[in-house]
């Protein structure tokens, strides 16, 4: 085999036919150690996208390196993206990445603009910046210092535990902006995650990725989004879960029924069929073909996961707090002496992967 063609800077095999229409494409390319996905590099005209302003969420500006996930989660919201390109919801979603390999120049750009208001930007709210792509292209370190460089406050929310590689750049940005630190996980079961979310990393290694945060001085939330209905919402599954991440550092946690929007919808109907038959009709009952599960049972559910934290001495929402707070240098318009929280969404699965 030549392995000169599996770098980086190699040609392109031919791209899938809606991508080839993207006059942004520079090519696609596969490589033996992620095998059965294809890379679709592109160069972004644009790194930062703006949240709608009818939008709930608590910031106003997003970076998504990469488009599609390989941690292939059934029931991901971000499906129906995919099909914008051409691609389907489903295998396409889990294997036909689109990644922005410019990104963190394109980024600085936006950034030094004088019209730029030094706004919040949240990362990981479609796609994981830290998928298993990111081991390859390295788009992370980047963007984090472009946005740092600038006095741009940011947060991650992330399944990856590629993150780890990343924490003494983290740490050591904290000292100047705000950063908001999230960690997704929803179930201790190892299991039921291999079959429901089979790319991700395991709940053991999310834990322990909680612990390398809290060892290095930068504390952590929870996002437990989905919770899944009778599958991940009982008693005992809670408080394990709940026990789990309070005994690894973490500070807070928030938790939320799953969503099914359309394209995620479809997928995860098709996985709860093969995996769990005798659930499919409760599940038609409780989402009444909508998005959102029955407001009795969200209202069933918060007071569970409410006694649950309670419990385990976790408090609500979702904050990353460092040593000093910092003082703003109206100068530069930026922060000094330390850190303090930049916030992450706490608005539902909407703001997931």
């Amino acid at each position: 085999m030549r392995w000169d063609g599996q770098l980086v800077t190699a040609e392109s095999p031919a791209a899938l036919p809606g991508l080839a229409k993207m006059s942004n494409l520079v090519r696609s390319v596969q490589t033996p150690e992620f095998a059965g996905i294809t890379f679709h590099e592109v160069l972004a005209k644009s790194a930062l996208s703006r949240v709608p302003s009818q939008s709930a969420m608590p910031f106003e500006w997003t970076i998504n390196p990469y488009r599609g996930c390989s941690h292939a989660c059934t029931y991901c919201f971000a499906r129906k993206t995919h099909s914008y390109l051409g691609l389907n919801t489903g295998l396409d979603f889990d294997s036909q990445l689109v990644v922005k390999i410019n990104a963190g120049e394109v980024l600085r750009r936006e950034l030094a603009k004088q019209s730029w208001k030094h706004e919040q930007v949240a990362m990981g709210t479609n796609t994981d910046p830290y998928q298993r792509a990111e081991g390859r292209y390295k788009l992370m370190p980047e963007i984090i210092r472009a946005l740092a460089d600038s006095g741009t406050p940011f947060s991650i929310l992330t399944k990856g535990t590629l993150l780890a590689r990343d924490l003494p750049l983290l740490h050591a940005v904290a000292k100047d902006v705000e950063v908001g630190m999230g960690i997704s996980l929803a179930m201790t079961d190892a299991g039921l995650a291999h079959r429901v979310e089979p790319g991700t990393p395991t709940p053991r290694a999310r834990l322990d990725l909680i612990a390398k945060l809290s060892d290095a001085g930068l504390q952590c939330s929870v996002m437990a989004m989905p919770i899944l209905p009778w599958l991940t919402d009982s008693e005992e599954a809670l408080d394990d879960l709940c026990a789990s991440v309070a005994a690894a550092g973490a500070t807070s946690l928030t938790a939320g029924a799953l969503h099914l929007r359309p394209g995620a919808r479809e997928w995860y109907m098709q996985w709860l069929a093969k995996e769990y038959p005798q659930l499919v009709g409760r599940y038609r009952r409780l989402y009444d073909g909508g998005t959102y599960a029955s407001k009795d049972y969200r209202r069933w559910l918060a007071a569970r996961v409410g006694a649950a934290k309670r419990r385990h001495g976790l408090q609500s929402g979702a904050r990353l707090r460092h040593i000093n707070k910092p003082q703003l240098d109206t100068a530069r318009g930026r922060q000094t002496g330390g850190p303090k929280a930049a916030a992450l969404p706490e608005v539902g699965q909407a703001t997931l992967f």
